[in-house]
């Protein structure tokens, strides 16, 4: 059956499953009590979800909570490289996940077999890698980042280092670009739905909308053409940010515009508005929707707490790895922001 679940900002979509009513949310919160649990959402999950948890935010400052947590489970409702990072850092603790078919196209964009053979192509060379990765890729990494201090990251490689960012292309021009390092390689992955957000509907809704801001993620395919319009005075400098999931929540309250349009996947809008509820936040392109971020559905969640499935494990020499290149990263720059 097939119900109508009204969203908090006021629109309905349509949902096949457990409605997100009052009897739904006490029963979760009843069986995260029960089980021990931490509730943990994305940015990018659907608003029911966002508001059921305990935490909301992106998936290294969730993972950080979760370490810190006294509950004995976590529940990351995300996708899976984001529940390995959370057992990764809390190697004593349960972690589930709702849906364990919920992966990540960027993250399957490099295996550890790829990276070990572009690393032997590049000896000497320093691998920097996005946290968006799996156990593995992480496993064989130098430092990890996050897309708010891929930049600091990379400068504190020595000059004289080469490095091999991985993997998405567009947050590595972003770092390439900031930094304007020559002996930068560029793995050539992607976010299936960040890379769809194109520079001419950019360039379109900015058109439509001259007075507003510009939240860009960095993994986003238009990134290079925001500092386009910006350089050829279409849209003021000031107005054009480039950020993180986490920093688009921080600067939500402080924007400069009555409109501002966003450009990363939609489920972010939730946290903005609550933020900031004067403001008009509009989606750069309102089909950014990513599939695997909304397999985690009321009945995935209500399912997972009360059976304790899908639990995520990661074995323990790839995760002691993993874990190191994960604490050089929170060591360097700003690591309050994630991807």
């Amino acid at each position: 059956m097939t119900e109508t679940l009204v969203r908090s900002e006021g629109e309905t979509a349509p949902y096949t499953g457990v409605a997100a009513d009052d009897a739904w949310f006490d029963e979760v919160r009843r069986l995260a009590a029960q089980r021990d649990a931490v509730l943990l959402a994305h940015n990018y999950q659907i608003p029911e979800i966002q508001e059921v948890a305990d935490h909301v935010g992106d998936s290294l400052a969730l993972s950080r909570i979760a370490a810190e947590a006294d509950a004995a489970t976590i529940v990351f409702c995300g996708v899976h490289f984001m529940a390995e990072t959370a057992k990764i850092l809390s190697p004593d603790k349960t972690v589930l996940i709702p849906d364990a078919r919920a992966g990540c196209s960027l993250a399957d964009s490099i295996t550890a077999e790829d990276l070990r053979e572009w690393k032997a192509a590049h000896p000497g060379s320093v691998v920097v890698s996005y946290v968006n990765t799996t156990a593995e890729v992480k496993a064989e990494t130098d430092i990890c980042c996050t897309s708010s201090n891929a930049v600091d990251v990379v400068r504190s490689v020595p000059e004289d280092r080469e490095v091999l960012f991985c993997p998405d292309q567009f947050l590595g021009a972003h770092v390439k670009r900031e930094t304007g390092r020559q002996n930068l390689h560029i793995w050539a992955g992607e976010c299936h739905v960040h890379a769809g957000i194109n520079g001419q509907e950019l360039a379109e809704r900015c058109a439509e909308n001259p007075d507003a801001e510009l939240f860009i993620h960095p993994e986003c395919g238009c990134a290079t053409s925001a500092l386009y319009l910006a350089g050829d005075g279409t849209v003021p400098e000031d107005r054009v940010k480039i950020l993180s999931t986490g920093d688009m929540v921080k600067h939500a309250r402080q924007a400069s515009s009555d409109s501002v349009l966003v450009a990363t996947e939609v489920g972010m809008l939730h946290q903005l508005r609550k933020a900031a509820p004067e403001v008009d936040f509009r989606a750069v392109n309102d089909r950014a929707s990513c599939r695997y971020m909304k397999m985690i559905t009321p009945a995935a969640l209500l399912r997972a707490l009360r059976h304790g499935v899908d639990e995520v494990d990661v074995a323990e020499r790839t995760a002691e790895r993993a874990r190191e290149s994960v604490r050089r990263m929170i060591a360097i720059g700003q690591p309050g922001g994630g991807e």
